[in-house]
């Protein structure tokens, strides 16, 4: 037998056997993870009711139904090794007792809306712990406030609080499926910013489990946590259970309405327009500006560039269209293009819900949409001359599928300073843009094709928006900004994306992260770092 045989021979039985004693010791501290959840499970709540690992009928049931991309639920994509559904508080205390002990990370899933799936996958063995059960809302319209959990969806929020009142509302995001945990924790925007401000702006109080189990509300955990996890994401300080919002006014009365131009109607002039008056605008009106290819109406076979305006207006519609025509007459609105309703009836409206849809449709956690998509944001400081809207114009012509989304700054985002809360992205500031494209093709190589065509539009843009750094906004989570590998580089890895997502701020969220979770055991692919070691 020649050597090389045989030392062929012998790779292939120490590769067998290092395998099987891989597999032996992955099964053993998988198995040992199980026994630990049991054993600080509290009897009269066992653990076991709300444990799914892949051997079990329901696993995958359970995973999908909280995946709101389609590109993390490809058969390629890393699994979790199991979900706590957790029920108890309990059960999220063993779950980090539990994760500490044996190393597995711990993956945070409220909603599922994360843009790059950053809840519920890792390139690292890992488990979801998953709130949804925690989704309890208790609305006081007397104190004007609302305790929210964590796992309910902004959906659930605005219906228990119109049903109760219908001059009362929240700013938050126009998704209705859309988890409060992650939306709330990283920012939250919506149509009522420019006249209240983000969600993070009115949360007056949280309930917080801590990296040693404790549960702390903002009495306890002190202003510098309750600051971090107001707009620093919270998942890297610990598992939120509970947010306090205030609610804001409304009147019972407002006005909406959506038109669209093409190219071939003046739209460059429209563009250019929009951008000088969206941020000055009275506070009660938001015109969010999508721009998007279509097929040309006039010449047949082409391409053509159009806009959509969409409007909340907290007014009537004749006081809406008298100020419109006073300081955006290019858009040319008309009467019968606004249409009144009540304000929860706008979210139906904002999230292209039929006329007539009952508003109980906002209770459903089954999303209109399921695709495949990729998101970038991006500030502008400066309205884009018609010039270089030409050339964007012409650039999205060839990429034919990334949309192109305005929301417009000024009122009270420009009110508040940056250093009130972790977001940073106050004055000075034209409008938030985002980059958007969706597809229904499976496989990696589609996925590759489509992010690809969104970053050449966000390099096409980089002349016209913020520079030093390039900013960016946490709850449109875009891992090209950079990854944490959470190793002995974690503060400069989670500089370079942090500094984009939270400018001056970034510095005294890893500050607060050092103190109360030292070891870094809350971490993902984008959390904030712990300062380096130093001897």
């Amino acid at each position: 037998m020649k050597i090389s045989r045989v030392f062929a021979i012998i790779s292939f039985f120490l590769t067998l056997l290092l395998s099987v004693s891989w597999g032996t010791a992955n099964n053993s501290s998988h198995e040992g993870f199980l026994e630990c959840l049991e054993s600080h499970s509290e009897p009269s709540n066992p653990i076991s009711a709300v444990l799914y690992t892949p051997e079990n009928s329901s696993y995958s049931a359970v995973l999908q139904t909280y995946i709101r991309n389609l590109r993390f639920n490809e058969s390629t994509t890393r699994k979790p090794q199991l979900i706590l559904t957790a029920l108890q508080v309990s059960h999220i205390q063993a779950a980090i007792v539990c994760s500490k002990i044996h190393g597995l990370q711990m993956k945070i899933r409220s909603g599922g809306h994360d843009y790059e799936g950053v809840s519920y996958i890792s390139d690292v063995p890992f488990f979801i712990l998953d709130m949804f059960n925690f989704r309890s809302i208790n609305v006081s319209i007397e104190n004007e406030t609302a305790w929210v959990q964590v796992g309910a969806i902004l959906g659930e929020v605005y219906y228990r609080i119109a049903e109760k009142s219908n001059v009362h509302g929240f700013p938050a995001g126009v998704c209705p499926t859309v988890g409060v945990g992650g939306h709330f924790s990283g920012g939250g925007y919506g149509n009522m910013m420019r006249k209240y401000g983000l969600s993070v702006d009115n949360i007056i109080d949280a309930q917080i489990i801590d990296v040693n189990g404790r549960i702390l509300d903002r009495a306890s955990m002190g202003e510098d946590l309750f600051w971090a996890i107001t707009g620093g994401g919270g998942s890297s300080f610990g598992v939120v259970l509970a947010y306090k919002i205030k609610l804001v006014r409304v009147p019972s009365t407002v006005t909406v309405f959506r038109v669209t131009r093409t190219y071939e109607e003046n739209l460059t002039n429209i563009v250019y327009s929009y951008q000088q008056v969206a941020d000055k605008l009275p506070e009660e009106i938001f015109v969010r500006m999508t721009l998007d290819v279509v097929n040309s109406s006039v010449r047949t076979g082409e391409k053509t560039n159009r806009a959509t305006f969409l409007t909340l207006f907290l007014g009537d519609s004749k006081k809406l269209l008298s100020l419109m025509n006073e300081t955006f007459p290019d858009l040319g609105l008309k009467q019968s293009d606004c249409t009144e309703m009540s304000w929860v009836e706008s979210v139906l409206f904002w999230t292209n819900f039929p006329a007539g849809t009952p508003v109980n449709i906002l209770l459903s956690r089954v999303p209109q949409v399921l695709t495949h998509l990729k998101r970038k944001s991006d500030y502008l400081k400066n309205p884009i001359p018609k010039q270089g809207l030409e050339f964007i114009f012409k650039r999205m012509i060839e990429l034919e599928s990334v949309m192109l989304t305005f929301n417009p700054y000024g009122g009270r985002m420009a009110e508040i300073p940056p250093s009130e809360k972790p977001f940073p992205h106050r004055a000075g500031n034209l409008a938030k843009l985002q980059y958007a494209t969706n597809w229904n093709e499976n496989g990696v190589e589609a996925a590759e094709k489509y992010i690809n065509l969104t970053r050449k539009l966000y390099a096409y843009m980089t002349p016209f928006v913020s520079k030093l750094p390039r900013e960016a906004f946490l709850n449109y989570r875009d891992l090209d900004l950079g990854i944490n590998h959470n190793g002995r580089n974690s503060y400069l890895e989670g500089a370079v994306y942090g500094i984009k997502y939270f400018k001056e701020n970034f510095n005294r969220l890893v500050k607060i992260k050092t103190k109360v979770d030292p070891q870094n055991f809350f971490r993902n692919e984008q959390s904030i770092p712990v300062f380096p070691y130093r001897k």
